[in-house]
This record gives C-alpha cells, sequence and structure tokens, in this order.
C-alpha cells in the first residue's frame, strides 16, 4: 500500500480539542480537557474509567462533548468530512466472522464509498500493508487474535486516513506480531499520520510513542515527551544508580546535596540515591563529579520508563488538595 502524506498544512494539528467535558447523567467521564495531536505516534494511557475510551469516542465522531468543541483536520469530529479524515481500529471484535478477511475488508471499502476495480485495489494494498494477503481468504472466525488485530487495522485503512485511532491494537498479538505491527505503525507516522494508539502496554509505549496522553478521572494529568513530562514535574522523585571506587565515603557527600533525599549502599560499588527535582540534581552532581578525590565510573536513571512517571502522576492525582 502506498501511504500518501497528510493532506492537512503543517501548521495546524490534526486534532484539536478544546476545553471539553463530556458527562452521563451525574457522571463526568471527562473533565476540561484540551490537547492537539498532530503528526507521529501519540500514546494515550490510564487506568480502566480514566475517560480513555469516551475521549475515543468523541475523536472518532461517534459522540459529541458536553461542553467544548473536538477538531479533526479543521472540521467539527461528529461531522462526515471528519470522519473522512479518521480510520478506527477498536477494540472488541464484532464483525461477521463468516466472512472471509479479503471480503471484509473489500465490504468495509465499499462502505467508504469505493466500487469495482477500485475497492478491489484498495483491499489487496491494505492486505498487503498488514501483512494478510496470503490468509486472507480464511473465515474471519478461524482467525487468531493477531491475525483478526490486522483485519481490523485493514479495515481501519481502507480509506488511507489522516489520523488513526487505535484501541489496544496489540492486545493478543505474540511478539513477532508485535514488532511487525509496530514497525508498521512508525511507517505510518513517518508518512506524516497521526497514530493514536490507547494502550495499558506501558513500556512499549516508552519505545514506540514520540508524545504521551496521561489521563485519570476524566482529567489529562500530564502530556507531551517523557522528557518533557520529566522537566516539568519537578517533585518527581527520580532514583539514581551511582558506581564509584569508595561508596560509603561518598554516600554522606551526596547526602549532602540538597536535591538528595536518600543514600543506600549496594556493595561492592553501587549507592541508590532518591532525587527530588532531576534538573537541580544533574546541576549539582555536575558541580560534585568534578571533584577530585570522587572517582565515579557510572551514573544511570533507573525509572524513566512511562510506567514509572504514569505511577507516580496516579499517586499525586490521589493525593487530596
Amino acid at each position: 500500500m502506498t501511504i500518501k502524506g497528510t493532506t492537512t498544512t503543517a501548521a495546524r494539528p490534526l486534532v484539536e480539542v478544546g476545553n471539553v467535558s463530556k458527562w452521563f447523567g451525574p457522571l463526568m467521564a471527562l473533565n476540561d480537557i484540551s490537547l492537539e495531536i498532530g503528526p507521529g505516534i501519540t500514546g494515550l494511557i490510564g487506568p480502566n474509567g480514566a475517560g480513555k475510551t469516551t475521549l475515543l469516542k468523541l475523536l472518532t465522531g461517534q459522540s459529541k462533548p458536553s461542553l467544548g468543541n473536538v477538531q479533526i483536520c479543521g472540521h467539527d469530529a461528529w461531522l462526515s468530512k471528519a470522519k473522512a479524515h479518521v480510520g478506527y481500529c477498536p477494540y472488541g471484535d464484532a464483525t461477521w466472522d463468516e466472512l472471509s478477511g479479503r471480503r471484509l475488508v473489500q465490504v468495509t471499502a465499499g462502505l467508504h464509498g469505493f466500487t469495482g476495480d477500485e475497492a478491489k485495489r484498495r483491499t489487496e494494498a491494505v492486505l498487503e500493508t498488514v501483512g494478510m494477503v496470503d490468509r486472507a481468504n480464511r473465515p474471519v472466525h478461524t482467525y487468531s487474535k493477531g491475525m483478526r488485530q490486522r483485519i481490523k487495522l485493514g479495515q481501519a485503512l481502507i480509506h488511507d486516513p489522516d489520523l488513526l485511532v487505535l484501541d489496544e491494537p496489540l492486545n493478543g498479538v505474540d511478539p513477532v506480531g508485535r514488532e511487525e505491527l509496530n514497525e508498521l505503525f512508525q511507517r505510518l507516522a513517518n508518512a506524516g499520520k497521526a497514530v493514536l494508539i490507547s494502550s495499558h502496554i506501558l513500556n512499549e509505549m516508552d519505545e514506540l510513542a514520540n508524545h504521551i496522553l496521561f489521563v485519570c478521572r476524566g482529567k489529562l494529568l500530564a502530556s507531551g515527551s517523557l522528557e518533557t513530562i520529566r522537566e516539568v514535574l519537578d517533585d518527581y522523585p527520580l532514583k539514581v544508580r551511582v558506581s564509584c571506587g569508595s561508596p560509603r565515603q561518598v554516600a554522606p557527600q551526596l547526602m549532602a546535596l540538597e536535591s538528595v533525599k536518600s543514600v543506600s549502599v549496594e556493595p561492592p560499588e553501587d549507592l541508590f540515591l532518591e532525587v527530588q527535582n532531576p534538573n537541580r540534581f544533574y546541576a549539582e552532581f555536575g558541580e560534585f563529579a568534578t571533584a577530585d578525590d570522587i572517582q565515579l565510573s557510572r551514573l544511570k536513571a533507573t525509572d524513566t520508563s512511562a510506567e514509572a512517571v504514569f505511577d507516580y502522576l496516579m499517586e499525586r492525582a490521589a493525593r487530596p488538595e
């Protein structure tokens, strides 16, 4: 499949969510969320009940916000002009299982208004893209979970959308399949598409996503790259491993640094530090490390993953205001 670049201008994000709230009766599912999504891979992370599903429904035009606005390529998300730019791969597998994968994708092409040779051409192109050409004649009910995910991706890509919304796309996929799908997501992002992935597989977001949205209790707790989020979390308790020649002599000196909360020794030469305000720590440690009597061999942060940041944001969100 030849993946076209986005047709929107570089100056405007593909997705714009402005001060959006959504409630169902007395339940507020989203509370005053604002965000933008541009080309590249964005990870949407949050626990069950965080509001992720509600946000996905708003982005794909399945629901309207109670307050605020959601725009896709400059159009209100629930309008057909906006939906033409969106490909959606849902979490569930509800489909016509008696059809072959090829026929199911071709039916989807028809629903988008493609008929005849054009529908067949697009079907074969997306089957090639998702790696299902040789298995597409089998009935869907005979497919593994990973094969079903690939066919759903083919359906989402049939109209070559600018925004691809994926709800747990790696669920049930074996490690080899995950790697192949991740490569596909990367190719789509490199072609200028916005790929939004809702996932609980946090460690994969570290390597896959260049932008992350943390959602909890209907609020957007943080957004940006992991590095950007870390920079604004001055109180994030970073954990650092330091290797040096005389750890027991160095430990008291490190405790004297304002940004260091605690130090523990793990023989023969490692120190574990809990650090408050990472930016201040690195500045202080730079001066500390230049002392002539300090023999340092390694400095490594041990909890820079999306999971570690997310756990901290969750814990901070639970604190009383």
